[in-house]
C-alpha cells in the first residue's frame, strides 16, 4: 500500500501540534478523568470513566466486501485483548468492568469501517495466541509486536509504532540505553512478551562481553511489580512505553530512564492486528486502518489517549519484524 499525501499530513500534524506529553498526576477531585500536560503548557484530561464516548466512523463498503463472508454473516468482529494491559493500551474504567484504551478504540474504528458489531474477549495474553490459532477470535488488538518468529503463524496489518521503556523508582539516576546499562541489573519484565527476548538478548551481550548477566525477574501483575520497584527488590520494570509513561505521569512515583524500539537497534519496532495466517482478514484490516489514518479518526483516538507520537502513516501487511533471538 502506498502513502498518500493525506495520511502523511495527517501524521505531521499529529507530531507538531496533538502529542501529548505524560507529565502530571490523576486529578483527585474527578474519579473519571486523569490529567496529563499538554506540550502547549497546559493540561488535558483523559476519560477513564465507563462513559467513553468513543470516536467512531462510517462504514465502506468496499472494504467490507473484503472480509470473509464468514464474518460478515456472523456481524460481529471478534476482536481479543490481553486482561494483563495497563493504561493506556487495554485496561478497566473506574467501574471496572468496562474495558477502555487506545487499543480497544482503534479495534471500534476498525469495526466501524467493516460495519461490524465490536465483541472484545479479554483473556490472559498466552490465551490470545490460543484462541487466534483455534479461530475463536479474529484479530488481537492488544499491543502485539510483529515478530519474524510470529509471522510463521500469523498475519500482521500494522498501525503503532513499538517503543518500550524502562521505568526505574523516582530519582533513581538510572540512564537506560545500551546493554552494559542494565549488567548486574535487577530487571522485571512479563513472560512471552518481545521486551523479555530483547533482555535476555542484553544478558547474553553483557556475558559475551564480560559483564555481569541480567537478574531477570517475573511477578504475577503490574502491582506486584510495582510495589518491588518501590521497595528496591528490582531496579528496572521493562514494558511497554506507553503505559510505563502512563504510570510515571500518574503517580508521580516512578519515571522512564529509557526507551528502545521493540524489534530491536537497527529496526522500528510496529504494533499491529494480528490474525491467523490466510485467514483472508489481514488485506480488509490494513485497508480499514488506511480509511482511518486517511479520514482523521485515528489520529483523534492517539490524541486522547496521548499517544500522538507513536502514530504511523500507513498500515503494513507482514513488514520485517523483531528478528529471532540467536540460540
Amino acid at each position: 500500500m502506498s502513502t498518500s499525501l493525506t495520511r502523511r499530513t495527517t501524521a505531521a500534524a499529529l507530531g507538531l501540534t496533538a502529542a501529548l506529553v505524560l507529565a502530571a498526576c490523576s486529578n483527585p477531585d474527578d474519579g473519571g478523568t486523569t490529567e496529563v500536560a499538554a506540550t502547549s503548557g497546559g493540561k488535558t484530561k483523559i476519560n477513564i470513566s465507563p462513559d467513553q464516548n468513543r470516536v467512531t466512523t462510517e462504514k465502506v463498503e468496499s472494504i467490507a466486501a473484503k472480509v470473509p463472508q464468514e464474518i460478515r454473516r456472523r456481524g460481529t468482529l471478534e476482536v481479543v485483548e490481553s486482561s494483563g494491559s495497563a493504561a493506556p493500551l487495554t485496561f478497566f474504567a473506574t467501574d471496572n468492568k468496562t474495558v477502555i484504551g487506545v487499543e480497544p478504540d482503534i479495534a471500534s474504528l476498525v469495526a466501524d469501517v467493516l460495519g461490524l458489531e465490536l465483541h472484545t474477549n479479554t483473556v490472559s495474553w498466552e490465551n490470545i495466541f490460543v484462541g487466534l490459532d483455534s479461530a475463536k477470535y479474529d484479530v488481537g488488538f492488544s499491543n502485539i509486536t510483529v515478530t519474524e518468529e510470529r509471522k510463521e503463524k500469523y498475519d500482521f496489518a500494522t498501525y503503532r509504532k513499538d517503543n518500550l521503556g524502562f521505568e526505574a523508582k523516582k530519582g533513581s539516576g538510572l540512564k537506560v540505553g545500551r546493554p552494559e546499562d542494565v549488567a548486574g541489573r535487577t530487571v522485571a519484565v512479563s513472560s512471552g512478551t518481545n521486551q523479555e527476548k530483547l533482555l535476555i538478548e542484553w544478558s547474553k551481550e553483557n556475558e559475551k562481553a564480560g559483564r555481569k548477566p541480567v537478574d531477570i525477574k517475573y511477578y504475577q501483575d503490574d502491582s506486584d511489580t510495582y510495589l518491588a520497584l518501590q521497595s528496591g527488590r528490582i531496579d528496572l520494570y521493562l514494558g511497554p512505553n506507553p503505559t510505563a509513561a502512563y504510570h510515571a505521569a500518574t503517580t508521580g512515583k516512578t519515571e522512564v530512564v529509557g526507551t528502545y524500539s521493540g524489534a530491536g537497534s537497527t529496526l522500528q519496532g510496529l504494533i499491529a492486528a494480528t490474525t491467523k495466517k490466510d485467514s483472508g482478514l489481514v488485506e480488509p484490516l490494513a485497508d480499514a486502518l488506511d480509511e482511518i489514518i486517511d479520514n482523521g479518526t485515528y489520529a483523534k483516538v492517539l490524541q486522547r489517549w496521548g499517544l500522538s507520537d507513536e502514530a504511523v502513516t500507513e498500515s503494513e501487511i507482514n513488514p520485517p519484524g523483531l528478528p529471532r533471538t540467536d540460540t
